[in-house]
């Protein structure tokens, strides 16, 4: 029985520290990011040092497009034409990015969002961590 307490005070704690996310917050996802890390279902990081490509999302009432661009040294963006369209939808206490493109369809639960980072699960339990991008100093 103690145990069984014991689990259970950890799951309302657990479930507590979860971020709630509003749909405010949804438009903090428009911009230029950049993955940080990629934690896998075992609990193993993947720490993303350097980018040759980073995301750029752009949404509107729950509808939008993800862009990959790919940063220069002078600043600008080199920029092709493929885009992923998405609608984020919410499902009980949870907001999902729905992606669409010609060839699939895949969707990413939003586990947290920031000014300068959110986090997404994918169906295979990838949990991938974005920081916004920063540009490149001159200095």
């Amino acid at each position: 029985m103690k145990k069984y307490l014991v689990t259970c005070l950890l799951i309302v704690v657990l479930q507590s520290c979860k971020q709630s996310i509003s749909e405010t917050d949804l438009p903090k996802l428009n911009g230029y990011w950049e993955i940080e890390k990629v934690i896998l279902p075992n609990g193993e990081k993947k720490e993303y040092k350097i980018n040759e490509s980073i995301d750029y999302l752009e949404i509107k009432d729950s509808v939008g497009f993800r862009k990959k661009v790919y940063p220069q040294l002078n600043g600008k963006f080199l920029i092709n034409d493929e885009k992923e369209n998405f609608i984020i939808s919410k499902t009980k206490n949870s907001y999902f990015i729905n992606y669409t493109t010609e060839y699939t369809k895949w969707k990413e639960e939003i586990i947290e969002i920031q000014d300068s980072s959110f986090v997404v699960k994918n169906d295979a339990k990838l949990e991938y961590h974005y920081k916004r991008h920063q540009p490149f100093s001159s200095k």
